[in-house]
């Protein structure tokens, strides 16, 4: 029994995984502090987006990884 495709499509599915766990995460949190003190949404939005640009930015790192070793 022979394995045919890409092992780099799996490695990256894998690592798109985890930037939705991460994604999830960052707002979770940012909606539970926000939901117990509405006055600090000003102070935590820049860092939410920052946070989710990080996260984004790793995942699209990891799929220009997977078209380029592959």
């Amino acid at each position: 029994m022979e394995i045919a495709g890409s092992l780099n499509a799996i490695g990256y599915g894998l690592a798109s995984i985890g930037g939705g766990i991460g994604v999830g995460l960052i707002f979770a949190a940012y909606m539970t502090s926000v939901a117990r003190q509405p006055e600090s949404q000003r102070t935590l939005q820049p860092m939410l987006f920052m946070g989710f640009a990080v996260v984004e930015a790793l995942a699209i790192l990891g799929l220009v990884l997977a078209f380029i070793v592959g």
